[in-house]
């Protein structure tokens, strides 16, 4: 039976939970042909199935996609043999936890012919749980969707829609929880997370994601059981990361993630931000104005969503506990903090498996975060400006970005100096760019060129000469062709002496 303490909560207007169900019914009603053609499938098989979970809980909350969960008590060799002849394709990568995938087109609502498609994973009723010394959860079948229910991470994800018949199920009372935008679990969180420990995390996420407040005892079982986080594998850990990185409101998911521990297990370097301040020794709450930034860079993604930026914000300043110094005049230092976060950076995302790629892109915005404050009073040569393209490359949009949400100040006359800064930095990049095609620098001779001209095959001199003609390139921008070969001789020259 439900925790009492746990489920507790005011009754909702019948009223609000009225309208909440309208909503629900035009959801369903958009995804019935889909639905209802499967289930009459599963049915003739001798089988029953149920829309169930996210799917039931986004119908609810009017923002239905065209992924859809189904449960049910069909075992995943029948569901592939009932969805094989009926989908567009199917993918079993998840029949080991008794989920079958597959895709599905279907006319849209306008009758036209035209197709989209559904996105559907269907899962065996199944409970699962943790040992204490395994990474990967033990998966059990189950014989009843109240039983399926039971098992699931929270009750706004415990609720399913019985089909064909359209039968609303909810013995958790996921419908109020939802109403009252609060996350509980169907038994207690100490069960549910032993069960599942990335659950605590999930938490988190759906904070970020859906805006819901966390119940009180959810959030105790999320301080008290943090450690249970250390047998999920970093692969989970990551996407889950992810998730929470990527929705709506990030901060409010980091916090409670710093606040019950968990962040100290799995990005501790977040929580370290949280330096402490004294009377002789004041600066900046670091890790206050990181998700400030965070934020900052959020609002100047565009319509793409970036991950890379995101983790950028968030991790940009990771090395300055390390780098901390009490000066003699009483100023704080952290000197060399973006080198040092950088080389942090690559560590943590190593060790929660992301790809390489994210990692380097990652870990170069952080090094180049603070390159920027150099230019200063805009006194920077146009060698300069060519230098901080060259080691952007491709990440320069994203440095831009990160660069201008590094200013948190309150100070509106520095904040507005700051911004005619950047302003400045742009539009000589710009300038530079159509004078010179910046965006793709290199030296005014080829490899091929060099060997010709010098009369040499392949080698390590080959190399240093194009090293060399780079550092010309960048130094005094393009060099007419006769120049240049002018200056690869006077160097060639100088290295046969």
């Amino acid at each position: 039976m439900p925790n009492d303490r746990n489920n507790a909560q005011p009754r909702q207007p019948a009223a609000e939970i009225g309208h909440v169900q309208r909503r629900a019914v035009g959801e369903l009603l958009r995804v019935s042909p889909i639905a209802d053609d499967l289930a009459a499938r599963f049915s003739h098989a001798g089988f029953s199935l149920a829309l169930v979970g996210g799917s039931v809980r986004d119908a609810l909350l009017g923002r239905l996609g065209n992924d859809l969960d189904f449960t049910t008590d069909a075992r995943p060799e029948d569901v592939l043999r009932i969805v094989r002849p009926w989908a567009d394709a199917v993918w079993d990568v998840g029949i080991a936890f008794g989920t079958v995938g597959c895709r599905k087109s279907a006319p849209d609502e306008t009758g036209q012919g035209t197709h989209k498609g559904y996105q559907l994973e269907i899962t065996t009723y199944r409970s699962e749980a943790y040992d204490r010394s395994s990474r990967k959860p033990e998966v059990v079948y189950g014989d009843s969707l109240e039983e399926d229910l039971r098992r699931r991470d929270f009750t706004v994800n415990a609720m399913a829609v019985a089909l064909p018949q359209k039968e609303f199920v909810d013995p958790h009372n996921g419908l109020a929880d939802l109403a009252h935008r609060v996350l509980r679990t169907p038994g207690t969180p100490e069960e549910s997370f032993s069960d599942d420990p990335l659950r605590m995390m999930r938490a988190a996420r759906f904070a970020a994601q859906l805006d819901f407040s966390v119940a009180e005892p959810v959030r105790t079982a999320m301080t008290d059981m943090a450690d249970r986080i250390d047998i999920v594998s970093a692969e989970r850990v990551r996407d889950e990361l992810n998730k929470l990185l990527l929705s709506d409101q990030p901060r409010k998911g980091i916090t409670l993630l710093v606040e019950t521990g968990l962040a100290e297990r799995v990005l501790p370097e977040v929580p370290a931000l949280r330096l402490e301040r004294d009377e002789h020794h004041r600066h900046k709450d670091v890790y206050e104005h990181s998700l400030t930034v965070l934020e900052q860079a959020i609002a100047l993604e565009g319509d793409e969503r970036d991950l890379v930026l995101r983790l950028a914000a968030l991790l940009h300043d990771i090395g300055k506990p390390r780098t901390r110094r009490f000066e003699k005049d009483g100023r704080v230092s952290f000197h060399h903090h973006e080198v040092v976060g950088a080389k942090m950076t690559k560590q943590r995302l190593s060790s929660l498996k992301y790809p390489s790629e994210i990692i380097k892109d990652v870990s170069r915005l952080v090094e180049l975060h603070l390159r920027f404050h150099g230019y200063g009073t805009g006194e920077w040569t146009d060698s300069a400006v060519r230098r901080y393209v060259r080691d952007a490359g491709p990440l320069l949009d994203r440095l831009h970005k990160l660069t201008r949400s590094d200013c948190t100040t309150r100070n509106k006359r520095k904040a507005l100096a700051l911004s005619r800064a950047y302003d400045s930095l742009e539009e000589r990049i710009e300038r530079l760019k159509d004078q010179e095609e910046l965006d793709a620098i290199r030296p005014d001779l080829n490899g091929n060129e060099i060997m010709r001209i010098l009369d040499i095959g392949p080698g390590p001199e080959i190399g240093r000469a194009y090293r060399h003609l780079l550092e010309l390139r960048l130094e005094h921008g393009p060099l007419e062709h006769e120049n240049a070969v002018a200056a690869l001789k006077e160097w060639w020259a100088a290295q046969q002496r």
